[in-house]
C-alpha cells in the first residue's frame, strides 16, 4: 500500500477480516517509520461475552500490531475519521457491522430513523473519499445465508447490505475474506 487508497474488507465471522486490516496496517507503518495507523474500534462492551471478546482482540492487536494507536468510537464514525485521517496515518475501521448496531440497536436511546441513517451514512462515505490517508474498513458479509425468519433480523441483514454497497462504491479495493484468504472484488487501482 504505497499510494493513499480506501479498501473494504468483507467477510464472515472469523473469517480473517481483522487479521487482514492489522496486516495492511503493519505493512503501511514497516516502510521508514515515519508512517503511523489508527484503530477506530466501534464495539460496545453490552454484555459479558463481548466485553471479553473486546479484551481479547485488544490483547490479539497489541501482539499482532503494536504500533497501532486505538481509538474507541462507537457511533460518530465520520468525525474519528476526519479527526484522524493525515497523509502519512492509515485509518482501520473496525467494524462497520457494529457500528451499523449501535445506530439502530442502541443499548440507550433512541435509534436512528430511516432519514437520520441515511444521514449517518452518507456521511461516513463523505470521511471516506475525502479523507488525505488510506483508509480501510471492515464489515461482515451476512447476506450470503440463510433468510432470517424475523422482520428486524431480514432488515438488519437488507440495511448491513446497502451500507457495505454504498461504501464499496467509493473505496478502490473491496475484497472478501473466505477461512483466512482474501478474494479481490474489486480493485480499481
Amino acid at each position: 500500500m504505497g499510494s493513499p487508497r480506501t479498501e473494504l474488507i468483507l467477510g464472515g465471522q472469523k473469517s480473517g477480516k481483522s487479521a487482514r486490516a492489522e496486516q495492511l496496517a503493519n505493512d503501511w507503518m514497516r516502510p521508514g517509520g515515519e508512517r503511523s495507523s489508527v484503530l477506530i474500534a466501534t464495539g460496545l462492551p453490552a454484555d459479558a461475552e463481548m466485553a471479553a471478546r473486546i479484551v481479547r482482540h485488544q490483547q490479539d492487536r497489541a501482539t499482532r500490531t503494536p504500533a497501532l494507536q486505538t481509538e474507541e468510537e462507537p457511533r460518530h464514525l465520520a468525525e474519528a475519521i476526519r479527526r484522524h485521517s493525515a497523509p502519512q496515518s492509515l485509518l482501520v475501521v473496525d467494524c462497520l457491522t457494529l457500528w451499523l448496531t449501535n445506530l439502530l440497536m442502541p443499548a440507550q436511546g433512541n435509534a436512528l430513523t430511516a432519514d437520520e441513517l441515511r444521514s449517518w451514512v452518507d456521511a461516513l462515505g463523505d470521511a471516506i473519499g475525502q479523507a488525505p490517508g488510506p483508509v480501510v474498513l471492515v464489515s461482515n458479509e451476512i447476506g450470503l445465508g440463510v433468510i432470517p425468519m424475523g422482520r428486524e433480523v431480514r432488515a438488519f441483514v437488507d440495511t448491513l447490505g446497502l451500507l457495505n454497497q454504498r461504501i464499496a462504491t467509493g473505496c478502490d479495493r473491496v475484497t472478501l475474506m473466505v477461512a483466512g484468504c482474501a478474494i479481490t472484488v474489486k480493485d480499481s487501482a
